[in-house]
């Protein structure tokens, strides 16, 4: 067999579907079989269907970890070049550097020998760089975040400007698989933060930003928009366009976990997760689990915390690893000041004592550096907000005036949004906050704010679940192992 009947029979196998080019190219680029999960041909029949132009708006949902990004992102692109060199694709993610990644891997998959000997594309030295890339016949990839600059770019090609009939660049054999003139799409992968997805102005964002400026970039009124994600919330990018246009998108949902006809459960790729790992992923995190993995983002319902666990007896202070506090000075006017006295112990973070209050600074300045005493606290961490480094040092003078040498002060700072911290951090606040017995009458205020908040609807005060929250993050640092030197040392 000779070098074009080789050629021509890589070529049919190549351009035959998704699956097959993926199959053929993992495999020349990374030396081993691509492990072929059934989500994977659903995902490619799709993506085949798109091509043909049977599909042109799609969803596919499905969890993290799962391959899509190889196969939609990076594999489907070098498979449209293959069977139009003039395609133009826009790819956009959340992260301005995983588009770049794909664009990069997407342009070796083309410029390996193996491509290049089957396939007839080139690049354009003149735009080659690694986000944006032109082929030498006018096709060409951009890449950049959902809020990146697109504009001057669009994907797909306008009808007038492809004759198959008449464009060398097809030959009959190629024009076989490219029927309906395929020349490119918007590809827009994880469009939203997972620990974001919670914030609803930063969802709006996202969704406003697709509405005015990433729908108008097709060419073509047959450009299709691919969008691959794991479900976030019901509100996320694809929820918010199946209220809206509930019959112009094609969605494929893959939950991790099938069930058939019968009720009996399997895993949708054993490679990845078997029943069992899945459901320590749902012990973990129930919510996660149905959102990300089950793709079922359910509204977040009910109460934050389950029931905290309590204590009669303080374990002996000399078997802590340290003792703390952690002090959220309020804000504004509206917010409560929360400050949270604990003993660290390995089985969980025992409450001493909690000031929770808004009243002015005269008063708690004085009223904390009497609980830091009281209870002999070894490090106070301050969260630094607008007047926290202030209070802070007022507090430590007063303490020192007190003649307590022991405290030692450090300041914190949170950049995660309030809400997704509280909700991602619940069953830690659950499972390793234990207070004292009757704690509900010590500190009635602090006790409603942090039993009473709800996992969705707006609640009128966050303080008391935002500093708890903080108390599992700054023990956390050091394993809830550490000494107060030792955990000093991180921090001065």
């Amino acid at each position: 067999m000779d070098f074009q009947q080789q050629k021509l029979i890589h070529k049919q196998l190549l351009l035959s579907s998704t699956l097959r080019f993926t199959q053929g190219f993992f495999q020349y680029m990374n030396g081993a079989p691509y492990i072929v999960g059934e989500h994977h041909i659903k995902i490619c029949q799709y993506l085949d269907k798109v091509v043909k132009g049977e599909i042109q708006k799609l969803i596919i949902n499905i969890a993290p970890r799962y391959g899509k990004t190889e196969l939609v992102s990076r594999m489907f692109p070098a498979y449209g070049f293959a069977l139009n060199p003039r395609s133009l694709f826009l790819h956009l993610s959340y992260s301005g550097s995983l588009t770049l990644d794909n664009s990069v891997a997407t342009k070796d998959i083309i410029k390996s020998k193996y491509f290049q000997n089957v396939f007839n594309v080139e690049f354009d030295r003149r735009i080659n760089s690694g986000s944006k890339w032109n082929t030498t016949v006018g096709g060409g990839e951009y890449a950049t975040s959902m809020l990146g600059q697109i504009t001057g770019f669009g994907a797909g090609r306008v009808e007038l400007d492809y004759d198959k009939d008449e464009d060398k660049l097809f030959d009959d054999f190629t024009a076989r698989y490219n029927p309906n003139g395929f020349s490119g799409a918007i590809i827009i992968d994880d469009p939203i933060k997972p620990d974001e997805a919670l914030s609803d102005k930063i969802r709006e964002k996202v969704n406003l930003r697709f509405e005015t400026t990433i729908r108008n970039r097709v060419n073509s009124r047959k450009t299709p928009i691919i969008i691959i994600m794991q479900r976030l919330h019901e509100h996320d990018l694809c929820g918010y366009l199946q209220e809206i246009e509930p019959d112009e998108w094609t969605v494929l949902s893959l939950p991790a976990i099938m069930t058939d006809g019968h009720g009996n459960q399997r895993p949708l790729w054993p490679f990845k997760f078997t029943i069992p790992e899945l459901m320590k992923i749902k012990n973990a995190n129930s919510y996660v689990f149905e959102t990300q993995y089950m793709q079922n983002p359910t509204p977040l319902e009910g109460l934050m915390y389950r029931p905290f666990k309590t204590y009669e007896i303080l374990p002996p202070r000399r078997s802590a690893k340290f003792i703390g506090n952690v002090t959220d000075p309020a804000d504004t006017g509206a917010d409560w000041l929360c400050s949270i006295c604990f003993d660290v112990h390995p089985e969980g973070y025992y409450v001493t004592d909690v000031l929770y209050t808004k009243k002015p600074a005269e008063y708690t300045e004085q009223a904390m550096a009497q609980m830091l005493c009281k209870n002999e606290t070894g490090v106070c961490f301050i969260e630094s907000n607008n007047g926290g480094r202030l209070f802070m040092r007022n507090v430590e003078r007063i303490t020192r005036e007190y003649e307590n040498r022991q405290t030692q002060f450090v300041t914190y700072t949170t950049h995660m949004n309030k809400q997704v911290r509280i909700f991602s951090r619940s069953n830690e606040v659950s499972n390793m906050l234990i207070f004292p017995q009757g704690w509900e009458h010590r500190w009635p205020e602090f006790y409603r704010d942090l039993t009473s908040y709800r996992k969705e609807g707006a609640m009128a005060h966050d303080d008391a679940p935002d500093c708890a929250t903080a108390v599992i993050e700054r023990c956390e640092n050091w394993g809830g192992t550490a000494t107060d030197s030792e955990i000093l040392s991180d921090f001065l």
